[in-house]
């Protein structure tokens, strides 16, 4: 019988590429997708970076030992690098642990885990260069691979931090900064494009930095944007994460010079408190950052910024958290992920006296986010009359008996398209006319010439 898997992930973009991955490794090597149920092998990759991880992942792994005390369960990603073998002695259904270095060899592993039943396996160490693996986008003739075209693809560029801000257990749980070989960045990139992707996005930590690590190779992270976006046939490109300390004038310039590097951006800023800022060891103050703001807005007048901000971390006063509040307007922010801040264990900030109350954060929390959801509907309204493109990734979950496409716009917006009865496919750009704006999404038609 053919053996199934299943994936399960929190936590971030590069959480869910590696996710992705797994799966094409998995089905290269016979699997099939199943429902948790009836899966012989459970992925299930993690993320510590915010409140409760440890927590969540074991309350996950009950579950799915409710659902499917039989399968071969491996367990990737920030928490099982900071849990490490508590979590097969707590979960004896765990017998695969992959840190997050170690997720290229857990498709193997899981093969020999189904033919070794009292095998248990680890993969917990920091590797001494970046982690490359096959992409595992083409056949064994170096064509595209069978199945559906990809409209969007995600390729990891690096991996780890060296940053140690006080609140962050990144550089603990990702291990030093490490970069790619440009050769194997472009490899994957053409084989996506292969593939059908109009639409990539380059992943790390700190994409400002790559190269310039001891496992660089000489390209600079404005001279990798170029070499990409000549890849015939890409639309789009975009990168994130970006360091506002890190952020240089060369790589502000990519946006003026590169048709492909689309106007959006997400640029961390945490507070918009310059003593905040500086508890938290972020290396930039207000003025920067504004700076850095000021300079993409010059390449592009247009572009669209998101950002993400902690309420409440140790100390933050009712004026230092005002600031942030300001900080929204000034950096006229489209968008933002905010969230409270929570103790992450052997972090700076977890020895830091002054907690602020629970309730207190959420009271600063709710106003920050009413405030941004106003400015996104803001954001939102002004796109209405707009003649631009979308690149259509599937059909709409609204369809409601229309035939309604979603996609993104180059501002990264949700665009539901009302298409013509029998057309559209994922992985179509087509020009279209902004008709209206709901809360979180623009509604488009076709535009006509």
């Amino acid at each position: 019988m053919t053996p199934g898997y299943h994936c399960i992930t929190f936590g971030c973009q590069m959480n869910v590429n590696d996710s992705h991955w797994v799966a094409r490794a998995l089905e290269r090597r016979g699997f099939v997708e199943k429902p948790l149920e009836e899966a012989d092998v459970v992925f299930l990759n993690t993320c510590s970076v915010r409140e409760k991880p440890e927590q969540k992942v074991h309350s996950a792994l009950g579950r799915v030992h409710q659902a499917n005390p039989r399968a071969v369960v491996g367990v990737a990603g920030c928490v099982a690098q900071q849990l490490g073998m508590e979590l097969m002695r707590r979960h004896p259904q765990v017998r695969l642990l992959a840190g997050t270095d170690g997720i290229a060899p857990a498709p193997d592993a899981f093969v020999r885990l189904l033919a070794e039943p009292k095998l248990r396996l680890t993969y917990l160490d920091f590797t001494e260069s970046f982690p490359d693996r096959d992409p595992y986008l083409l056949d064994g003739e170096g064509r595209p691979a069978q199945g559906e075209a990809a409209p969007v693809a995600y390729v990891n560029i690096m991996q780890g931090c060296d940053n140690f801000c006080a609140y962050c257990i990144v550089p603990y749980t990702r291990g030093p900064r490490k970069s790619r070989s440009t050769q194997s960045v472009l490899d994957e990139c053409r084989d996506w494009v292969a593939r059908g992707a109009g639409d990539i996005t380059l992943l790390g930590q700190n994409v400002n930095v790559f190269g310039k690590d001891r496992y660089g190779d000489g390209t600079s992270f404005p001279e990798l944007l170029r070499k990409v976006a000549a890849i015939p046939g890409l639309r789009r490109l975009r990168f994130v994460s970006a360091h506002p300390r890190d952020f240089s004038s060369e790589t502000i310039e990519m946006f003026a010079v590169l048709p492909q590097l689309m106007p959006r951006l997400h640029l961390p800023l945490q507070s918009g408190s310059d003593s905040m800022l500086r508890k938290m060891g972020r290396g930039y103050d207000m003025e920067r950052f504004l700076g850095v703001v000021e300079g993409l807005r010059k390449a592009r007048p247009d572009f669209a910024l998101s950002t993400d901000l902690i309420v409440g971390f140790p100390s933050e006063t009712e004026e230092e958290f005002e600031d942030t509040l300001k900080a929204i307007d000034s950096c006229g922010f489209m968008s933002s992920f905010s969230f409270c801040y929570s103790d992450r264990p052997g972090t700076r900030a977890s020895a830091m006296p002054f907690k602020i109350p629970h309730e207190v954060q959420l009271q600063r929390l709710e106003r920050l986010q009413t405030l941004q959801n106003e400015r996104a509907e803001a954001w939102l309204r002004t796109r209405v009359g707009l003649r631009t493109d979308v690149l259509l990734e599937g059909p709409s979950h609204k369809q409601e008996g229309q035939n309604l496409w979603q996609g993104r716009d180059p501002w990264g917006d949700s665009v539901n398209v009302l298409m013509p009865e029998g057309q559209g496919r994922a992985g179509q750009f087509v020009d279209v006319k902004i008709e209206k704006a709901k809360k979180h999404s623009l509604m488009a038609v076709p535009a006509e010439d």
